[in-house]
């Protein structure tokens, strides 16, 4: 039974081990592990430690507004699992992102075929940029297995007829909405295609109207009650996240557009940025060609309309609307920003190319060498949560078993990843202004700053008051001082 059930699925099985390898070799070498990470497995740990619920989630990057707190929920057993080790978060989210590709497979052989179904998984499997987010603790990464099962889902109700699918729908957009606010702009397409079906509906008098109807509405009902835990952050907190949430769509000088033609001239440059990072591997070159292609492919699709199977049209618009809703944020649209599109490119692609010998496996041809080239194994691993270890193990050396208060400096960092590795280790660190000790240690990351400790205007540096250098290391580029207090400070 067990040969004949790989002698029928081996490819599959081969794509999925392919995966695997690319998510989870050496994953605590490649694995990110800078201030979101640190903040995040604090966090929990915290909640696990100490019971202290959440009521929110991560600080969203646009905005001083807060996801909801089920992503951490979500990850928490992986963190107790491990020991309150980082790297088991990151398993866990790799073999979440393992799982999607294997639900590409089996929704694109149920939407379309199987050679529809090999190329999206395998082509999935080895693009760089999804790789690069499968591996590592962050919010955006469970996004794509969220927006596959929400768009899954609530097609299949209506496909079925089996209504209920739409409270998995509701609980898939509760999961996208945790991940990243930006998975508002599946909501578009899918509304539409809810009107037309409740219009359709309650013309024609269909038996379906009602458990439509209140299939809906206990959707909507799940969908609110996941707002729960924000609505009481909100009470305590004076309306902080929904004034926030105002402020990011009213004050649309620097925020979105509300104006949807005026995405158009956006959308090109849009559709060669996605297709770009996610089959070229960040070569522009190859990414416009294969934009260019795409777009001849798809052409004379869209002109047989008739002819097209509904699948596709979901496909379709899933990706068009996202599109859009990406041109209308005025800012930088960074990978992360459209990982609700990630299955979406994959299986449109995938379409394209089983349709067309011709033109279909040279392009496959192109995006596997050009996805491959640019793997991130072509590069060392950044070992940054082993580089925090050595810093929290050379402080801790250093510190003489007594207290020591801890700074950073950097740009593009903060302090958590190595305040949670040093109460990991069980060290000897207190906080300012509280816990005043005679010992400051200062991580300092000179990229892009001046490593110059004394008299540095970091509260956390300023407040430990008049210092001097005692001793200077340096692990990986990162420089570390410790500061004891200076005996020539002038006296009150």
């Amino acid at each position: 039974m067990l040969k004949k059930f790989f002698k029928k699925h081996w490819l599959l099985l081969l794509i999925l081990l392919i995966a695997s390898f690319f998510r989870l070799y050496n994953i605590s070498g490649y694995m990110e592990f800078l201030g979101d990470q640190g903040r995040d497995v604090v966090i929990i740990k915290d909640f696990l430690k100490n019971g202290n619920l959440f009521f929110i989630g991560p600080q969203t990057s646009i905005g001083n507004m807060y996801l909801g707190p089920f992503f951490y929920y979500l990850i928490s057993p992986s963190l107790l699992l491990s020991n309150f080790h980082p790297v088991g978060p990151a398993i866990f989210i790799a073999i979440i992102n393992i799982t999607t590709v294997a639900l590409i497979f089996f929704i694109s052989k149920k939407w379309f075929n199987s050679k529809t179904a090999y190329i999206a998984a395998f082509l999935y499997a080895i693009s760089p940029v999804v790789i690069k987010y499968s591996n590592f603790i962050w919010n955006p990464n469970i996004m794509p297995i969220f927006s596959l099962l929400f768009v899954y889902f609530f097609f299949e109700s209506f496909k079925t007829k089996q209504y209920k699918l739409l409270i998995y729908t509701a609980l898939s957009f509760v999961m996208v909405m945790n991940s990243h606010y930006l998975g508002l702009a599946l909501l578009p397409f899918v509304g539409i295609f809810w009107l037309y079906k409740l219009f359709i509906f309650k013309q024609s008098k269909s038996k379906e109207f009602k458990p439509f109807l209140i299939n809906t509405g206990l959707a909507i009902l799940v969908f609110l009650l996941s707002l729960l835990p924000q609505v009481l952050f909100d009470i305590k907190h004076n309306g902080q996240n929904i004034k926030s949430l105002i402020t990011f769509f009213t004050y649309r000088e620097s925020t979105v557009n509300i104006k949807a033609y005026k995405a158009l001239p956006e959308l090109p440059g849009l559709f060669n940025q996605v297709n770009t990072d996610l089959l070229a591997g960040r070569d522009k070159t190859v990414g416009l060609i294969i934009s260019i292609i795409f777009s001849l492919c798809l052409l004379p699709l869209i002109l047989k309309y008739k002819k097209q199977t509904p699948t596709f049209w979901i496909v379709f618009f899933w990706y068009l609307s996202g599109l859009v809703a990406l041109a209308l944020y005025k800012q930088h649209v960074y990978a992360h920003y459209f990982a609700f599109l990630f299955p979406a490119v994959f299986i449109l692609i995938a379409f394209l190319i089983s349709k067309s010998r011709f033109i279909g496996i040279p392009l496959f041809i192109l995006i596997t060498i050009f996805s491959l080239i640019n793997n991130p194994f072509r590069y060392q691993p950044n070992n940054q949560l082993k580089t925090v270890n050595q810093i929290a193990d050379l402080i801790i050396a250093n510190s003489n078993q007594q207290i020591f208060n801890f700074s950073l400096l950097a740009k593009q960092n903060y302090d958590p990843p190595y305040r949670y590795i040093l109460n990991n280790k069980q060290a000897k660190i207190v906080d300012l202004p509280e816990n005043h000790a005679d010992q400051l240690f200062v991580v300092c990351e000179p990229f892009q700053i001046d490593c110059n400790p004394i008299n540095n205007p970091e509260w956390s540096v300023a407040a430990f008051g008049w210092a001097k250098i005692d001793q200077e290391w340096e692990i990986n580029g990162i420089k570390i001082f410790k500061l004891i207090k200076n005996p020539d400070a002038p006296k009150d």
